[in-house]
């Protein structure tokens, strides 16, 4: 297992690469080009100079996250083919520099939604938060709630390009329902499949946040029979997964270990999210994000590394978004104190687990 750590660059992440070296056990920065439009190939030039800053950190280079796919590719419009070309450029471009594999998703206008950026929890700390009933009617009231709680930080997902033309994009998923969602993946994958292979770049989805329709719009990859229909459109190990423990966690009913246990075994998991969420309410239909620790949230994470560790996992891994605590003026989810902990935690339980399997 490979530990990977998140980075948004050093315009604008105020966690610096040497400080993530000195988190033990720490060996990947996952990161991307921030400065590049969606749809855009990335150049070479500038992947070099990614690499280049990682490398002399001490960090290993191998994983992006993400490589956006541009609307008009989900919308499946005419105009797709040439992002699609772009796309596999890209894939060519950054199995150059060693890229190993490509985190991405393939939800229609929000990548992730919360309704609170800083839930106050008990202990004087705070955390990102979704409760249905503060969600507001309108989708510009939750952009703009969004932007209000960034802390002048740009959100993955939320990048202004995009936000400009949000009613646009409402408009032109009008009719797309998830039946369609999920034939213009398996347009995207058939066209870029080929390119991964030939240059050895395993693609990773990552599931929809929250895992369940939202403003109307279709989600695609919610459950383990969602990724089962998503596997067999492509059937080849490059078609993989990035199981987000959180956003999977975020619907009771998803056995997120027995997941992580049969994807892993069929080599279609080459990264994780490690994340925790504790429940708010009776139905379970409101969350707030917690430290990793499994006593502070509603999944086990000591069940959860232990179907990586038994079924001898060697993929990537990162801790997912943890709480703002000791004071840290940080991008919401993305702070460096509690991911470091995360961090510890869960490289403790993979001791102990892999040890104890060797008795």
């Amino acid at each position: 297992m490979k530990m990977g750590f998140r980075w948004f660059g050093e315009e604008d992440d105020p966690v610096h690469l040497s400080e993530i070296k000195q988190i033990p056990g720490v060996s990947q920065a996952v990161t991307a080009l921030y400065d590049v439009a969606v749809g855009d190939v990335w150049p070479k030039s500038k992947i070099s100079q990614l690499k280049q800053q990682v490398q002399a950190s001490g960090l290993g280079f191998e994983v992006i996250e993400s490589v956006n796919i541009h609307d008009d590719i989900k919308i499946g419009l005419p105009t797709r083919d040439q992002y699609i070309e772009n796309y596999k450029q890209t894939i060519q471009n950054l199995s150059e520099y060693g890229i190993k594999v490509i985190c991405y998703n393939f939800m229609p206008v929000f990548d992730w939604l919360r309704t609170n950026l800083h839930y106050q929890l008990p202990d004087g700390t705070n955390a990102m938060a979704y409760e249905p009933n503060q969600l507001p009617d309108d989708p510009n009231e939750m952009i703009q709630s969004i932007l209000n709680g960034s802390k002048g930080f740009e959100m993955p997902g939320w990048e202004p390009d995009r936000l400009a033309r949000i009613q646009h994009l409402f408009d032109e998923y009008r009719n797309v329902d998830a039946e369609k969602l999920l034939a213009n993946l398996k347009y995207f994958l058939d066209a870029i499949m080929p390119t991964c292979e030939k240059y050895d770049v395993r693609m990773a989805m990552h599931p929809d946040d929250p895992p369940f329709p939202l403003f109307g719009l279709p989600r695609i990859y919610k459950s383990r029979d969602d990724m089962l229909k998503i596997e067999q459109l492509y059937e080849s190990r490059y078609n993989g997964f990035t199981i987000c423990t959180g956003s999977l966690g975020e619907n009771p009913a998803n056995d997120v270990p027995a997941i992580i246990r049969e994807f892993v075994q069929k080599d279609r998991a080459p990264f994780i999210h490690a994340r925790n969420i504790r429940f708010m309410n009776a139905d379970k239909t409101a969350f707030h994000e917690s430290a990793h620790l499994s006593t502070e949230g509603s999944l086990d994470m000591y069940e959860i590394m232990k179907a990586l560790a038994d079924n001898h996992y060697d993929g990537y891994i990162r801790p997912d978004h943890g709480r703002n605590i000791w004071g840290e003026n940080g991008r919401p989810g993305y702070g460096l104190y509690d991911r470091a902990l995360g961090v510890t935690y869960l490289n403790g339980l993979w001791e102990a687990i892999n040890k104890d399997n060797k008795k």
